[in-house]
C-alpha cells in the first residue's frame, strides 16, 4: 500500500470513529444554519471525492447516485445547484446507513484509482480531499457540539472528563521586528490562500506565552466588560445587543458559579482553562479591556515559525476540549483554541485561485471574515502548520477559538 492510500485510509477512518456511539437522530440534528449535521458532513466529504477525483481522473466513473450531486454540495457554484443550506437538516433521505453505503463504494473507487499509480494531479487532488476532509472532522465535533447545546439534557459525546492543571502565569515574549517572510515555503501540503510566501516589514512586538484563561476572561465580565460601549467595536456593539451576549457561547452562570457545556456535557468551568467559544469582537474587546491588542497573523506567524506544533492539544489527543497551557513550556502556540488575530482574510500578493470549481475553495471568501490561527483542541495535529489561514465571520462564536493578547 502507498503512503497516500495508507493516509487515505486513516483519514476516513478517523471521521467515522468520531461517529462512533452517535444515533441516526444525532447525526439528524441542524441547530443553525452555520452548522450542519453530522450526516451532511459523512456525505458531503464521499462527495468531494467522487466529484473533484473520480469524475476526473476515473474513465468510465458512474456515480453512486446522480441526486447526491445536488444534495450533497456545498458552495461550489461551478459544479451546479445547491441543496440550501439552512434545509440540510430537512434530509432524513437518504438514511445514515445509505450515506455509509456511499462512503464505502467511494472508497472502493479511490483505492482502486491509487493502486493504479494514479496521475500526479489525481494524487494532489486526494491530498487536497484528505485536508478538506480533515477540517469536516473538526466541523463535525463543532456542529455537534452546538446541536447538542440545544438540549436540556445536557448530553454528553463522549464521558471522560478532561483532567485539568493549574495554567503558568501570562508573560510576554519581546521580538525585534523587521523584514520577515510568512507564506507556505517548501515541500508539503498547503492551500493556495497561504502563498505565495512573501515578506512583510514587523515594528517590535510581544506576544503574550499563552492563552487568555477562563478565570482571566471571567474578571473581564465581572468589571462590566459586556456592558461597556467604549471597549467594543460599532458591529461587535451591535452583535452583543442582537445576540443578547453576556458571556462566551456555551457559558451560563448558575448558583454564584460559572457552568461551561462541553463534549463531555455541563460541567463547572475550569478557571485554568484557555476562554474558548468566543468572537472576535469579544476577543477584540478583551484585549482592549487587558491594555493590550490581538496579533496581527503576520506576528503570530513569525513567531510561530520558531516552536513546534506538539505541543498544544489536538484531535489525535481525544481530550476535546482545550487544556490549560503546560507550566513547563515557555510559549504554546499551537493547539487547544484558534487564536483571532487582527487580520482580515484577504489574499496574499500574487495569490492567484487554482482554475475551475476547485478554486472556490478558498478565494471567494476573502470577504468580511477574519484570520484565526494555531489549530484547536478538535484540529488533527497533522493538518496543522504555522502558515495555516483559518478563516470566520468575526460574530461567530460556535468554534474552538480563543484568545492570544499582542503588545
Amino acid at each position: 500500500m502507498s503512503d497516500l492510500s495508507a493516509r487515505y485510509a486513516a483519514v476516513r477512518h478517523t471521521t467515522e470513529a468520531l461517529v462512533e456511539g452517535l444515533t441516526a437522530e444525532d447525526c439528524q440534528l441542524q441547530s443553525m444554519d452555520d452548522a450542519s449535521p453530522v450526516k451532511w458532513h459523512l456525505a458531503h466529504t464521499a462527495w468531494f471525492f467522487e466529484t473533484f477525483v473520480l469524475e476526473p481522473f476515473a474513465p468510465g466513473y458512474e456515480p453512486v447516485d446522480p441526486a447526491y450531486r445536488m444534495l450533497f454540495n456545498s458552495y461550489y457554484v461551478g459544479v451546479g445547484t445547491r441543496h440550501p443550506r439552512p434545509q440540510r437538516g430537512l434530509l432524513s433521505r437518504p438514511s445514515l446507513q445509505q450515506v455509509f453505503a456511499y462512503r464505502h463504494a467511494v472508497d472502493e473507487h479511490v483505492r482502486e484509482l491509487l493502486s493504479r499509480e494514479a496521475l500526479p494531479a489525481a494524487r494532489e487532488r486526494v491530498e487536497l480531499g484528505l485536508h478538506h476532509e480533515q477540517q469536516h472532522q473538526e466541523l463535525i465535533l463543532t456542529d455537534l457540539k452546538h446541536h447538542f447545546s440545544g438540549n436540556p439534557l445536557a448530553p454528553a459525546y463522549r464521558s471522560a472528563a478532561p483532567r485539568s492543571t493549574a495554567a503558568p502565569a501570562l508573560r510576554f515574549v519581546a521580538f525585534e521586528g523587521g523584514r520577515a517572510s510568512i507564506g507556505h515555503a517548501g515541500d508539503g501540503f498547503a492551500y493556495d490562500n497561504e502563498s505565495p510566501r512573501h515578506d512583510v516589514l514587523l515594528a517590535p512586538f510581544e506576544l503574550g506565552t499563552r492563552l487568555v484563561t477562563a478565570a482571566e476572561y471571567v474578571a473581564f465580565i465581572d468589571d462590566r466588560g459586556y456592558e461597556r460601549p467604549e471597549l467594543w467595536l460599532s458591529d461587535g456593539w451591535d452583535a452583543l445587543q442582537r445576540g443578547d451576549w453576556r458571556a462566551p457561547l456555551y457559558w451560563e452562570q448558575r448558583h454564584g458559579g460559572w457552568r461551561a457545556f462541553t463534549l463531555h456535557g455541563a460541567v463547572p468551568l475550569d478557571p485554568h482553562e484557555p476562554v474558548c467559544h468566543v468572537s472576535y469582537y469579544e476577543a477584540d474587546a478583551y484585549a482592549r479591556w487587558a491594555g493590550a491588542r490581538l496579533p496581527t497573523e503576520a506576528e503570530w506567524e513569525h513567531a510561530a515559525q520558531r516552536h513546534p506544533r506538539s505541543r498544544g492539544t489536538f484531535l489525535e489527543d481525544q481530550r476535546m476540549h482545550p487544556a490549560p497551557a503546560r507550566a513547563e513550556l515557555p510559549t504554546q502556540l499551537f493547539g487547544d483554541c484558534w487564536e483571532w488575530t487582527a487580520s482580515a482574510y484577504l489574499p496574499y500578493p500574487g495569490y492567484a485561485p487554482a482554475p475551475g470549481a476547485i478554486g472556490e475553495y478558498n478565494g471567494k471568501f476573502m470577504i468580511n471574515q477574519m484570520v484565526l490561527r494555531g489549530g484547536s483542541c478538535a484540529t488533527p495535529r497533522s493538518h496543522i502548520r504555522a502558515s495555516y489561514r483559518n478563516f470566520f465571520p468575526p460574530g461567530a462564536r460556535w468554534q474552538f477559538s480563543g484568545i492570544r493578547l499582542a503588545r
